[in-house]
């Protein structure tokens, strides 16, 4: 990234004063409308790219459960590296705004690329699996990384970010209820009998949607909390200070913990559709409305930490998903509207997961600062977002192995055996995994009248060095 030599910093030092202001609507719903862009991608990995491996380029699913977690713990450990990066990064257009803009077309091209079936054996399609989905997943984190800490230097309210980032939220369930409504009649359509060929035209409309969304991003953003004027720390240092960093510590396993359950969920909703209920007509009803609830609890979360500390809700939250997910197991494949309904539970109760993570990572930056004087806003956000990427890797890996280990055939009926696999995976495993998630919650130590404490430091802190 191109660096600007002069006062850039020291010129925009004398407006730190403004750094917990309300961001303007048109800067939320700019900023939110990034993550409509990601999840054209991200609701693809979770809902259908393992389907996609198994079912259509014809991989064995111990194998792409394998390809998947490795993949993926690749993909997590370079978050770290770019969040040093975006930290680092000195232009006119700010430290984590020009990602968005140069980042765009790379990524549009290797989803194109990773929903390709190559006219190659067995063998040659595990090799491009590898490394089409490595190279999507790099340039994917090129762009999320800066993204996720742009929402933690638009402002240093803590409530003005929860909403700041709801707002990203509900373009994210926005952009995953699109996804899965429409994936498959998009393949249908766009293939005209050839699936391999539909999966790759809906991802080429979907890179354009989404680098459209990224440029949305650049225009109407702007970076308002800086790093204080004297810092300068090594890489090194800022993962030191993130390791004595105790709310972040937590988040840390917290988002491992629910990004099992998250991906879980999502990536076996379409098997369980198609094997055990033999309904996959419904596969668009279910995750698009799925979606929705989640979009809805995303909508709901500022007014809902008006009321309850985010520590809290957050932990009531997740009991709630692993009552309900422990529930449905014992739904009878019959029961269709009843499955159902509490799917729709269970989306709502975890919209509000994203916001309140996200937002105590922002959190976290500040606990950094205010502890130790230095600050790493990308830093913070790629190290959990490695965490996330782990979880999501354990989830996808966890789901194929399973399916393998019980006598998964693609595209047959499945063994009783095949299909008990199938149902605990959407319901029973992760409903214990967000069970865990809650307990994990009540080690967080950051509540609302500590994060008011640390906000009044730091603006003194700032305006002192106006």
């Amino acid at each position: 990234m191109p660096r600007d030599e002069g006062s850039a910093d020291t010129a925009r030092a004398a407006s730190r004063t403004t750094d917990a202001a309300a961001p303007r609507l048109r800067e939320k719903v700019g900023y939110g409308i990034g993550d409509f862009g990601f999840n054209l991608y991200w609701a693809n990995i979770s809902a259908f790219l393992l389907i996609f491996y198994t079912d259509v380029m014809g991989l064995a699913a111990a194998a792409v459960g394998t390809m998947m977690l490795v993949t993926k713990v690749v993909d997590a450990i370079t978050d770290p590296l770019m969040g040093a990066l975006a930290d680092r990064t000195r232009s006119r257009f700010g430290r984590f705004r020009p990602y968005l803009l140069y980042g765009a077309l790379p990524l549009a091209l290797t989803g194109v690329l990773t929903w390709t079936v190559p006219d190659l054996g067995d063998g040659g399609k595990l090799v491009w699996a590898y490394a089409t989905f490595t190279l999507m997943m790099l340039a994917y984190t090129v762009l999320s990384i800066p993204y996720s800490a742009l929402s933690g230097v638009i402002t240093a309210d803590s409530q003005q970010r929860t909403q700041l980032i709801s707002f990203r939220f509900i373009a994210a369930f926005a952009g995953t209820m699109a996804v899965n409504w429409l994936t498959t009649d998009l393949v249908r359509w766009l293939g005209r009998g050839d699936e391999a060929l539909g999966w790759q035209l809906t991802l080429s409309l979907y890179g354009v949607v989404a680098a459209a969304a990224f440029v949305t991003v650049f225009l109407t953003t702007r970076e308002r909390v800086l790093p204080p004027p004297q810092q300068r720390s090594a890489v090194r240092q800022d993962m030191l200070d993130l390791l004595h960093n105790r709310p972040w510590m937590v988040l840390f396993a917290l988002a491992l913990i629910i990004m099992v359950t998250i991906v879980m969920r999502g990536g076996s909703l379409a098997y369980y559709l198609k094997y055990h209920l033999g309904r996959p007509e419904l596969t668009g009803l279910f995750l698009g409305t799925y979606a929705l609830a989640l979009a809805v609890g995303a909508g709901l979360t500022p007014l809902m930490t008006r009321y309850v500390d985010k520590r809290r809700l957050m932990a009531w939250l997740m009991a709630g998903v692993g009552v309900v997910s422990c529930a449905m197991f014992f739904v009878p494949a019959e029961s269709l509207w009843t499955m159902f309904a509490l799917n729709l539970l269970v989306g709502l109760m975890l919209g509000p997961k994203s916001p309140l993570a996200f937002s105590m990572y922002a959190d976290c930056a500040d606990y950094t600062e205010w502890k130790t004087g230095r600050r790493a806003t990308a830093m913070t956000f790629a190290a959990a977002t490695f965490s996330q990427k782990l979880g999501g890797a354990l989830a996808s890996a966890t789901i194929a192995w399973i399916l393998a280990g019980m006598g998964y055939v693609a595209n047959e009926a499945q063994s009783d055996a095949s299909r008990l696999g199938i149902v605990l995976l959407l319901t029973a495993i992760p409903g214990g995994v967000a069970l865990l998630a809650a307990w994990v919650m009540r080690f967080y130590p950051l509540d609302d009248a500590a994060l008011a404490r640390i906000q009044a430091d730091l603006h003194a802190r700032r305006e002192a060095s106006a």
